[in-house]
């Protein structure tokens, strides 16, 4: 497959969005789909998510293999997690083919502006998507599944959390993630966090792990409808990108706080959502 020399351009880009999608575990797609978008303002929006998606997935991949190696990935939830959004993942991927480019653009104009006061408002010097790690309960309470986990560095982890909340989240998560091609880390790692108690290391990493099988999901389904055709060059690069950059963003997790690097991203991601909603007037 040549592709052609006005596409290279793309390569560090794809460095870029690996690196700080696999940091904050999001998987970097709320990140491409926005400056898809502004680049090609008259493709169809089942393209853009289609490229988006498949460089999630390589993304993921990647990072998940790193953090596999740190040994944080809480497997046993994130299977179940993953296996939940899969009829999420399949239905988002089939929905995009009905949603006008304009509609789409103003719904991700939208989410942008969301995805922004979440990166605001979570940001902190230990990590980007978290303030605290989560305390080690006292009590585990009957209904709560309780995990314990020991990273590669000796750290041990203990944290309860309802599974059935998980649940319904990762299938909500995974409908959005295909419909947009976001690949929905930018929910998923907050909730994780906040609402499921989990560690914010073990947040990122598991998110990372579900956001592969979600994102390789909705890839099949486009490559199935046909869609993934027309955007294949542009993803071949991205995602050679990508595949060298989440190994640096899981290599930074453990050396960089970020916290005025996360607010000055959600910065510009309200701008860019602003600029989406604008373009459709």
């Amino acid at each position: 497959m040549e592709i052609p020399v006005q596409y290279w351009w793309l390569l560090p880009l794809g460095l870029l969005i690996g690196a700080f999608g696999t940091l904050i575990g999001a998987g970097g797609g709320f990140i491409l789909v926005p400056i898809l978008l502004l680049l090609y303002p008259n493709e169809e929006a089942e393209i853009i998510t289609a490229i988006s998606l498949t460089v999630v997935f390589f993304n993921a991949l990647s990072g998940s293999l790193a953090y596999a190696r740190m040994k944080r990935v809480d497997y046993k939830s994130g299977i179940v997690f993953a296996i939940a959004s899969i009829p999420g993942a399949v239905l988002g991927a089939l929905s995009t083919a009905y949603v006008p480019r304009h509609a789409f653009d103003l719904i991700f104009g939208v989410l942008m502006i969301v995805a922004a006061i979440i990166l605001w408002l979570t940001a902190d010097d230990k990590h980007p998507m978290s303030s605290v790690m989560a305390p080690a309960p006292k009590k585990i309470v009957s209904h709560l599944t309780e995990r314990r986990l020991v990273d590669a560095e000796g750290i041990s982890y203990r944290y309860a959390f309802d599974l059935r909340v998980g649940v319904v989240l990762s299938v909500f998560v995974g409908y959005l993630s295909s419909l947009l091609g976001i690949g929905g880390g930018i929910v998923h790692v907050p909730a994780l966090a906040h609402w499921l108690n989990f560690p914010v290391h073990i947040a990122t990493a598991t998110s990372h792990f579900v956001l592969a099988i979600m994102a390789l999901t909705g890839t099949l389904v486009h490559v199935a409808t046909g869609v993934f055709v027309h955007g294949a060059k542009r993803t071949a690069i991205l995602a050679i990108g990508v595949l060298v950059g989440a190994q640096v963003g899981a290599w930074m997790s453990n050396r960089v706080g970020g916290k005025s690097i996360i607010r000055a991203l959600a910065v510009a991601l309200a701008l860019v959502g602003f600029r989406l909603i604008v373009s459709e007037y």
